[in-house]
């Protein structure tokens, strides 16, 4: 008796306890239903009613589905990548830019310690120079890939970010970004760039479709991953392994360091 009292107890512990988060899915059927679940989850993060709003009319994005199980140019050789994202016009248009506005760089440099080349080659890389920024609802794709089963552990701490940005009239629920919901010249994940945003204009708010606060703040990040100023960020360097904070690919990494080295001269 007392082994199934014992067995019945802990049952009911069991029970009780609160599920850890809301299940995911992997088609649009469940999406609706999930919302529902999250926004309790939400909620208890500290988003508040403009972000649950912006929740609850958020669509399931088919095409951000289809472009994460599509991601081919991480499988490419080091100088494939480098032909496909354009690497020497980058550099070469780098240069160009840096000349342009030197002290603009200089100033990122001082506050943050981060080379110009390396700032400048990560905006060419990522939205070549703030002329392509994405074309896709940043909260529908984040809150996608929230649900979605395969990364969702990954993606649930930036919907949150997105949500809480919203609250703070840092993001509007219509933005626009890249698939996975990145956005802003630098293509900062919305929990960046809740966590890592800077008014790098001056004008008293972070708007990272704005490139001085883009670049800011990537600058920023960086800094707070670990970036050591006025050391080198070349393969096998300590800051080479902050730039895997950035991006985890090997010839994303590379591509950066080679170009930002161009840039600088």
């Amino acid at each position: 008796m007392r082994i199934r009292a014992f067995a019945l107890a802990l049952a009911a512990l069991c029970l009780a306890e609160p599920a850890l988060s809301t299940p995911c899915g992997d088609s649009a059927a469940g999406f609706d239903a999930w919302k529902r679940d999250f926004a309790r989850e939400a909620a208890s993060a500290g988003v508040g009613q403009r972000g649950l709003a912006a929740l609850a009319a958020t669509q399931y994005a088919q095409a951000t589905i289809n472009a994460d199980r599509n991601q081919r140019s991480f499988r490419l050789s080091y100088p494939e990548f480098c032909q496909k994202r354009g690497c020497d016009v980058i550099a070469q248009q780098g240069r160009s830019r840096k000349a342009q506005t030197p002290a603009f760089y200089a100033s990122l440099e001082r506050a943050y310690g981060v080379p110009s080349g390396l700032l400048i080659a990560i905006h060419g890389m990522e939205t070549a120079f703030g002329r392509f920024m994405g074309n896709a609802n940043v909260l529908n794709a984040t809150a996608t890939l929230a649900y979605d089963c395969r990364r969702p552990d990954f993606f649930r701490p930036h919907l949150i970010g997105a949500l809480r940005m919203i609250d703070r009239g840092m993001m509007s629920p219509g933005a626009i970004g890249a698939m996975h919901g990145e956005l802003g010249h630098t293509q900062f994940l919305p929990g960046n760039a809740l966590t890592y945003g800077q008014d790098g204009n001056g004008d008293g708010r972070t708007d990272l479709t704005d490139m001085a606060d883009a670049l800011a703040s990537t600058a920023n990040f960086l800094r707070q991953k670990g970036w050591r100023p006025g050391e080198s960020y070349q393969p096998g360097s300590h800051n080479f392994e902050v730039l895997k904070q950035w991006n985890a690919a090997g010839v994303y990494q590379r591509a950066l360091a080679e170009i930002g080295a161009r840039i600088d001269g």
